[in-house]
């Protein structure tokens, strides 16, 4: 007959010994530890240096410019906004590849600059940049 003696004298051991695993733990974290920078590394890179250029002259492109009072001038003619939508649209049914340079005025204030734009999606010029000054 067994007894409750018997199980903990002569049976199984039934304890994990996890002394082993905490030193493979401990040196794999140090292996991550060291190799983890050395992932992170850029290559650098030396580009040269060159005078600033102008871009080509391109035959596609109209000039929408919106002054300091938010009036928009399409090709330095003044345009009101209420007609801005149709001469766009003119301007893209005579050319299907314009492309739009838009130039705010820095004391232009947002929302003259937000319809502007508004008026340049719906008329479908799907090519609008922005015009800044270098630093």
């Amino acid at each position: 007959m067994h007894t409750a003696n018997d199980d903990d004298n002569g049976g199984e051991m039934s304890e994990i010994n996890v002394t082993p695993l905490v030193d493979v733990m401990m040196v794999l974290l140090v292996v991550f530890m060291v190799t983890a920078p050395l992932l992170t590394q850029v290559v650098r890179v030396k580009l040269p240096k060159t005078e600033q250029t102008e871009p080509a002259p391109d035959k596609h492109v109209a000039i929408l410019s919106i002054n300091a009072a938010g009036e928009p001038l399409l090709d330095d003619r003044l345009v009101p906004l209420e007609t801005l939508e149709t001469e766009l649209k003119n301007l893209l049914n005579k050319d299907p590849e314009i492309s739009i340079q838009l130039q705010a005025d820095r004391a232009a204030i947002f929302d003259a600059v937000a319809k502007v734009m508004a008026s340049a999606q719906r008329s479908g010029i799907t090519k609008l940049s922005f015009v800044t000054l270098q630093k």
